[in-house]
């Protein structure tokens, strides 16, 4: 083995004291490592360094830069702050925001080995991801969200000055209680945030421009109730079932006034903006891990970082890929950056040292020889579930010492089904999977029905996976939320997603409704 020879002159810094010269080397020496030799390709970068309050704030408005108000956020920060001064917590040494440029939140009190393992790890790790992953490419606008964002907080302040803040909280409260289900969950045409905000003011022109306070004053007709409609056309004009309910409350609910449908269509839009991150949780935080892994370990070995530094930055990785054993009193699953690092690891070996068990498994990706080309093919073209399914080998399922276990209510005792066999190991990688599937994880609740013409009942439906009921104190309070929207009778049938027997029925009864001024 060559010794590395690290000459103080060569150094990009020295001691654990940062200033912005240091940063500015910092950042062209991972630069040059992440795009000539890792072949990279990231949005720009713009690097803020902020204090823990500016970092706990971040924390409160789910990361993004430009948020509008909202009680929640301030709950949350309050949370946040007193877990943190009391040491219950740490904080993130960075936050990263999915945008062009990409926006990465450094620490002012990280060392300098910090800064530039953050850097690594969000500006160029996190940032490649955001940038070619597939899902990622396929729902979000990075080029709009902040003008979007700039927008969205800007028109609430608006609303609250026009209509009050009591007004416009019942609206968002609503809103948020609905986000996991205010989002698309196949593909459609991406979004473009800022055709979104010229078709707001185009909207709102128009609605000006017809405003006549005089048909308020024309009397109702006295023609009698309109023919009713089967089942099948009334659903079909519907557009149902819908799964994104947000989506339809803001195109359909009768008695919301048209501010009130565009706060819904904000809160909508920035939910599906974060649905990428909810199914790449393992891999965009393993490309982040990898690259940084790299682009320190090769620092260091061209002399560019001292021996201190680099076994600084050791003591923090391995902190970040620990994972506890399973009667561990720590562990509480599996920990997504030591699973996504050790696959990425994984990925390369095979593709420039596989065994013959390789070649059994990954015909098309043993032998390869550029294992970095082969995890950026990965980073590319999978999420989750499906990078699970694709590429969790033999080898690391017995490095890891996984195993499966079923746990059934019935049954005293756990049982440990599947082991290292062959037929174990495509049963644990299976298995393993659907832990990250959120078609499995999230419950299917759809709205299957409703007649405009008659009471407007809204009725929704849950497919009810594994015998898993929803809580029956949650489900009452979102159907709450909905009825507030709606206006109107809410139902919620929970049925087998098997037999389609009728499981549980909840139902609320339609207050006033926030859309009657």
């Amino acid at each position: 083995m060559t010794a590395v020879i690290t000459r103080p002159e060569a150094l990009l810094y020295d001691g654990v004291e940062w200033d912005y010269d240091k940063i500015k080397r910092v950042y062209d020496a991972i630069e040059h490592i992440a795009l000539k030799e890792m072949g990279l390709d990231v949005y720009p970068n713009q690097i803020e360094v902020i204090t823990a309050e500016q970092m706990l704030d971040a924390y409160s408005s789910i990361g993004m830069p430009l948020m509008y108000k909202h009680w929640s956020f301030g709950k949350h920060f309050a949370r946040d702050e007193m877990m943190y001064r009391k040491g219950y917590r740490g904080l993130a040494y960075e936050i990263v925001i999915n945008s062009s440029p990409c926006i990465s939140y450094i620490m002012e009190e990280n060392t300098m080995t910090m800064q530039t393992l953050v850097i690594a790890h969000a500006a160029f790790g996190h940032n490649h991801f955001f940038k070619n992953n597939q899902l990622f490419q396929q729902w979000t606008d990075a080029q709009g969200i902040l003008d979007y964002l700039e927008f969205a907080k800007t028109y609430i302040a608006h609303c609250e000055e026009r209509y009050g803040h009591a007004a416009v909280e019942r609206v968002l409260d609503a809103a948020h209680a609905l986000m996991s289900q205010g989002v698309h969950k196949y593909p459609k045409k991406r979004s473009d945030l800022r055709t979104e905000q010229r078709r707001e003011r185009e909207r709102q022109e128009y609605q000006d421009q017809t405003f006549n306070d005089l048909w308020r004053t024309v009397p109702k007709t006295a023609a009698g109730p309109r023919p009713a409609k089967s089942v099948s056309e009334r659903k079909k004009l519907l557009g149902l079932p819908e799964e994104n309910i947000l989506y339809f409350l803001e195109k359909k609910a009768p008695r919301l006034e048209h501010w009130q449908r565009e706060l819904l269509r904000i809160v909508r839009h920035i939910s599906q903006y974060f649905y990428p991150q909810k199914q790449t949780k393992v891999m965009n935080e393993g490309c982040a891990t990898y690259v940084h892994y790299q682009i320190m370990s090769r620092l260091h070995e061209t002399g560019q970082i001292s021996e201190g530094a680099f076994l600084e930055f050791l003591h923090s990785h391995t902190s970040v890929v620990f994972q506890p054993e399973f009667d561990d009193k720590r562990f509480s699953g599996l920990n997504p950056y030591a699973l996504g690092f050790a696959m990425m690891q994984d990925i390369a070996r095979i593709a420039e040292k596989p065994t013959d068990e390789d070649r059994q498994w990954f015909p098309d990706l043993a032998g390869r020889g550029d294992g970095m080309a082969a995890v950026r093919e990965a980073w590319a073209n999978f999420r989750d579930e499906s990078f699970v399914l694709q590429y969790l080998s033999p080898h690391l399922m017995r490095k890891l010492k996984l195993f499966s276990v079923r746990d059934d209510a019935e049954d005293p005792y756990l049982l440990v089904d599947h082991i290292h066999n062959e037929r174990g190991y495509r049963d644990i990688r299976k298995k393993l999977a659907r832990q990250y599937d959120l078609g499995y994880l999230e419950p299917d609740i759809q709205i299957v029905d409703v007649d405009l013409a008659g009471d407007r009942k809204l009725i929704l439906q849950h497919r009810v996976t594994n015998g898993v009921l929803l809580d029956e104190s949650d489900a009452k309070a979102v159907l709450r939320h909905i009825a507030n929207l709606w206006g109107y009778e809410v139902q919620l049938i929970e049925v087998s997603a098997i037999s389609e027997a009728i499981l549980k029925e909840h139902a609320v009864t339609a207050p006033s409704g926030i859309g009657v001024g």
